[in-house]
């Protein structure tokens, strides 16, 4: 199968990135598994060692709807656009669309909570390749150095309230993904990381708190934490019910059900390796590439994803803070 991609950033990603590393590996795997696998891209992005044809792109808008090969037989893309011409094709919607936005009726989201609010029964979780995160698991958790990985200056992924909870609790709050704007001899920023720097940082901590308020598509961060064996407290929005079990951390509801799990000693409560195992059964780029392939068939004959077009159903903003 000849799949074309359209990226007009570089790849592969050098340091922090979220859709294009899930993009990147994607096209990778595919190409793995013996697909013609074309990037119609930026010039300077590094594809060719991973036999990935690069067709450098030309402008910065809509131009590359040229460039297109005519014998494609399905174009994938990253973003809310159907291309004009006749070639089948499919859309990955990452994020959270606005106010009473219409999507392609191919359109396929990241989370089955995440569907279910534009309208749609189509998603494919997100997935890693595990090759980037080897298993170093930690001998002894002290349980007293969190991590919270996201983009910290975003209101909607609440470092406001991981900052109260550690803090009260006295437990070290590693900030990963920009900084906490305190003194706090309990809060420790490390700014934006990515590669090597964030997996250390990932390793030298015992639990993930991720209390986001909003409908979260999917959480990229919360399975690169339990690929280290870190078991995870999110709060109940968008896709964390299904992506955290009880098997790999806990759901608070509120500010004081976190403050609560933060204080409790968990060290015996979970299991790393099973952690581990949980991520590699259910989020491995493998099985993601696979489900995408029988999405591709049906699209190739002629088959609509969705019956109508999914449309972004809530009545507020995605942005607008829910309650915790």
């Amino acid at each position: 199968m000849k799949i074309v991609f359209s990226h007009n950033g570089v790849l592969p990603v050098l340091g922090y990135g979220g859709i294009e590393r899930i993009l990147f590996w994607h096209m990778v795997e595919l190409a793995r598994m013996g697909h013609q696998v074309v990037l119609i891209g930026h010039p300077d992005s590094k594809v060719k060692d991973y036999g990935i044809e690069l067709i450098p792109m030309k402008g910065t808008n809509l131009e590359w709807t040229e460039q297109v090969p005519a014998d494609a037989d399905i174009i994938h893309l990253s973003y809310n656009y159907r291309f004009p011409g006749k070639i089948p094709t499919i859309v990955t919607i990452h994020g959270n669309g606005q106010i009473g936005e219409v999507f392609d009726k191919n359109s396929v989201f990241v989370s089955k909570r995440h569907a279910e609010i534009h309208g749609s029964d189509q998603f494919i979780h997100n997935a890693i390749d595990l090759s980037e995160y080897p298993y170093h698991p930690k001998t002894k958790r002290e349980w007293k150095n969190f991590l919270f990985l996201a983009k910290a200056s975003w209101r909607v992924k609440n470092l406001k309230d991981s900052v109260r909870a550690a803090r009260k609790n006295k437990k070290h709050l590693h900030v990963a993904g920009g900084r906490w704007w305190g003194l706090s001899r309990y809060v420790h920023n490390h700014g934006i990381v990515g590669g090597d720097d964030k997996m250390s940082i990932i390793r030298s901590c015992d639990f993930m708190v991720f209390p986001v308020r909003w409908e979260e598509p999917f959480g990229i961060a919360v399975i690169e934490a339990m690929s280290q064996g870190l078991p995870v407290i999110g709060s109940p929005y968008g896709s964390l019910p299904e992506l955290i079990t009880k098997d790999v951390g806990f759901i608070a509801k509120n500010h004081d059900e976190l403050e609560s799990l933060v204080a409790a000693d968990h060290s015996n409560t979970f299991n790393p390796d099973v952690i581990r195992k949980y991520v590699e059964d259910n989020f491995n780029v493998r099985k993601h590439a696979e489900k995408y392939l029988e999405l591709y068939k049906k699209v190739i004959n002629g088959e609509s994803l969705n019956s109508t077009n999914p449309t972004y159903k809530l009545p507020q903003r995605a942005e607008d803070l829910l309650p915790f």
